[in-house]
């Protein structure tokens, strides 16, 4: 991932003597009852902000549980603060990626992409393609979140314009893009897991693939066959869509230059903020320059001038803001929410930090990883609870830097005492802390895709399955013994 937050690298762990694995679980047990309740009331509207509060709640009874473990709350309070200010640069990418949203919309970058892509995209091949360009993408610019808020909501379009599943989809462009995030050397989760464990990046990288290779061949080959199952009936034909598009637009291939400059500034290491918000404005000038009356119909205004002009893009960057077509379908693609948007993720981030820095200052965190580490003697019984460990950290800690870094510490000394390569420790990190991370709907992960893509995590989750194979994957290689590097080779 590529939140531009600063990484827990050297951070210590907090222990406490005090706390036993049962109370540790408590607050587990408490949130993950709360939350299967809370669901099961509200379903798909849970995340409008029932679940932000059952997280706080969460968190409410993990401080109780450090209160009776004599755990000062100023001490709670500071880790929550540092998690908050941890979440400093994902809050501002969210924003931005709003705001990128609003103007490559209103200036026919969003309608161009979809309108070429649903004319070499057709449904047999779309979900298998769709893994590929984001593999692509991702891969370059070493960003799963770059990949989800330029051509990831491009594909969504296409998806909705050619009537797929838009929660098949979105699992094909986490899935691609997950691919890419973990294979590519300038995703800092790649290099945060091998700083972890002890190894070199490439050396990462490569041992990395021998489980990684698999995984996506087998995602691939599964988007094909249910490419090739899909009921296109009514679909296929969308020729009235197009006119639609070029009706309301003014469409041309050179407005793919802005979205091309923006994955060659993240290519060429740029700051992701610096290179959205130059995204941002790039998409403002193009929508004056090729957009006039669109921007004027945001802007609500009559004539066209600098005030106008300026209030249109405006509202695009910020509020809500819609362009009318005369395709019903189209006008509910057609619209974006700007940064106001962008704000019922944020407060989910906020409160998942919350109940995952209480639990980290209580020690429950370092605990239940302890737990797992001496649950199991075997190599195999090593690699699953790591697996566990990196699981259990994604849906508590809600940050998957901490499903990398907290279980990285604690169990390096473990494999070395094993006699296992350093390598072993840091490829179980990414293929189960990374990649699991957008499973879940508070994990900072899960809460940016499901935003950007305007596709719930629940929705999306059994259809990611590069996501979820990559630990059954590693654990596999586990169990058999295939590529299990040693120490000392014999």
């Amino acid at each position: 991932m590529e939140n531009s937050t600063a990484s827990p690298k050297n951070e210590p762990i907090l222990e406490n003597k005090e706390l036993n694995i049962w109370e540790a679980l408590i607050p587990v047990f408490a949130l993950i009852g709360m939350l299967a309740f809370n669901v099961f009331v509200f379903g798909d509207d849970a995340l409008s902000g029932s679940n932000q509060f059952i997280l706080l709640l969460g968190g409410a009874v993990a401080a109780i549980v450090g209160y009776f473990n004599k755990v000062k709350f100023d001490t709670m309070i500071d880790e929550v603060a540092g998690n908050i200010e941890s979440t400093a640069g994902a809050i501002l990418i969210l924003l931005m990626v709003g705001a990128l949203a609003g103007t490559w919309l209103i200036s026919g970058i969003i309608p161009t992409m979809i309108y070429y892509g649903l004319q070499i995209l057709n449904p047999t091949i779309f979900l298998a393609a769709c893994v590929i360009i984001c593999s692509v993408i991702s891969l370059a610019t070493g960003s799963s979140w770059t990949t989800s808020a330029t051509v990831g909501i491009a594909l969504i379009g296409i998806a909705d314009a050619l009537g797929i599943s838009l929660g098949m989809t979105a699992g094909a462009i986490l899935s691609g893009a997950y691919f890419g995030d973990k294979m590519s050397p300038l995703s800092d989760t790649t290099n945060l897991a091998p700083a972890m464990a002890g190894t070199d990046l490439f050396t990462h990288i490569r041992y990395m693939a021998l489980t990684t290779v698999p995984t996506i061949t087998i995602t691939i080959i599964a988007f094909i066959i249910i490419g090739l199952n899909l009921d296109t009936s009514g679909t296929t034909d969308t020729t009235d869509i197009l006119n639609s598009i070029d009706a309301a637009f003014n469409i041309s291939p050179w407005l793919f230059v802005v979205p091309v400059l923006v994955i060659f500034l993240i290519v060429r290491k740029t700051s992701p903020l610096i290179a959205l918000l130059i995204g941002t404005l790039l998409g403002a000038v193009a929508a004056l320059i090729a957009q006039p009356d669109v921007v004027l119909a945001v802007s609500g205004m009559d004539e066209l001038n600098f005030i106008s002009g300026y209030k249109g893009i405006m509202n695009a960057i910020t509020v809500d803001s819609a362009v009318e077509t005369d395709s019903e379908a189209l006008n509910d693609l057609f619209a974006s929410s700007g940064m106001a948007g962008m704000l019922g993720t944020i407060w989910l981030i906020l409160c998942a930090m919350v109940f995952g820095g209480i639990m980290e200052a209580i020690g429950a965190l370092a605990r239940i990883s302890k737990a797992l580490l001496n649950l199991f003697h075997t190599t195999f019984g090593l690699f699953a609870s790591t697996v566990i460990s990196c699981l259990a950290l994604n849906v508590t800690a809600s940050d998957q830097y901490l499903a990398i870094v907290v279980p990285g510490k604690m169990f390096a000394k473990a494999y070395k005492d094993k006699g296992l390569a350093p390598e072993n420790l840091s490829r179980s990190l990414e293929d189960s802390g990374t990649v699991t991370s957008v499973l879940v709907p508070w994990n900072t992960c899960g809460a940016y895709h499901s935003g950007v893509l305007g596709v719930p995590v629940l929705s999306y989750a059994g259809y990611a399955f590069f996501n979820y194979l990559s630990p059954f994957m590693t654990l596999l290689f586990a169990a058999v013994g295939i590529k299990i590097k040693m120490l000392t080779e014999k």
